[in-house]
């Protein structure tokens, strides 16, 4: 069985600086139903815990106590307990269950409770970060070693992420980062929103497209906007002011390699089959697929 991601009309491209983000239109597929994690959160139904008290770097434990499935997306990132994590892959989590999930650190510094929950910090990975991720994944899924990062990989992108952008931190946290650029991150989120209707985003600094993601429906697509842009927020700053641009011909050279390529499936953490593909030039593509619906497809570009 192999899936393909939707078909997608790309939309005109909102600029600021050296970030550019095309909006992506689908017919939506509003089948499968679930919360976000937030929502989850807010309304008490998820608990998110280290997996025993005395934790596991890459491992955490999800408890829905409620009567929907929630999406967790790869990226997002976790704050708490005895180190922030963020998640590897994307995961469906069935209502009434308990499952536990893949995750990196990004909080070297710091092993020790701060709460016995986590929370979720309302941010989303850089690009290259996710690009790190998701390629040292994908090879452990295909190796049969689960959804395991590289973590000396990870740890490598936020320690370049402080170093590009002069932030001091205690404890290595890539949150650190988020909260000294928030006024940055706020003005990006002004200047580049939510396009009625849209079910994904494509991603480029300068003239680079670096990745996108899709969704089955608009509603997640907009609620997730302004967490997405957070991470490419630090790409668009290191980048510094360019006078080049991407066109849609570039968005649709990466969304065509991504549906050319060959999909291995695998079975998900969660609810679902997981996709992976790998082109010969590094780009990485994954999606989280429901009962023949992608609920999450992304791909990350080799740039």
């Amino acid at each position: 069985m192999s899936v393909a991601l939707p078909k997608l009309r790309i939309g005109d491209p909102v600029r600021q600086e050296a970030l550019c983000v095309f909006p992506l239109f689908s017919e939506p597929n509003g089948k499968v139903e679930y919360h976000l994690s937030d929502e989850a959160l807010a309304d008490e139904s998820l608990l998110i815990e280290e997996i025993s008290e005395g934790g596991s770097v890459p491992d955490l434990l999800v408890e829905n106590r409620g009567d929907v499935r929630v999406l967790f997306l790869e990226g997002e990132e976790l704050i708490g307990a005895k180190q922030n994590r963020i998640l590897n892959t994307s995961v469906l989590v069935a209502a009434h269950t308990k499952v536990k999930i893949p995750v990196s650190c990004v909080e070297r510094g710091r092993w020790g409770y701060r709460s016995r929950y986590f929370g979720l910090s309302g941010s989303h990975s850089p690009s290259k970060l996710r690009r790190a991720l998701k390629a040292s994944v994908s090879r452990s899924v295909k190796e049969n070693r689960g959804y395991r990062s590289d973590q000396r990989a990870v740890w490598n992108e936020v320690d370049c992420l402080h170093a590009a952008h002069d932030i001091d931190s205690n404890t290595a946290a890539m949150s650190d980062a988020f909260d000294t650029h928030q006024d940055r991150i706020a003005s990006f989120r002004e200047n580049v929103r939510y396009v009625d209707g849209a079910t994904g985003m494509a991603v480029a600094i300068g003239e680079n497209v670096v990745a996108l993601d899709v969704f089955d429906k608009p509603s997640t697509c907009q609620k997730v906007w302004d967490r997405m842009l957070s991470g490419v927020v630090f790409d668009a700053l290191e980048a510094g002011e360019t006078d080049h641009a991407p066109s849609v011909a570039d968005v649709e050279q990466l969304l065509g390699t991504a549906n050319d390529l060959p999909w291995e499936q695998t079975k998900s953490v969660g609810e679902g089959e997981d996709y992976r593909a790998e082109s010969k030039q590094g780009d990485h593509a994954s999606a989280l697929a429901f009962e023949d619906t992608v609920v999450h497809g992304s791909v990350v570009a080799a740039v």
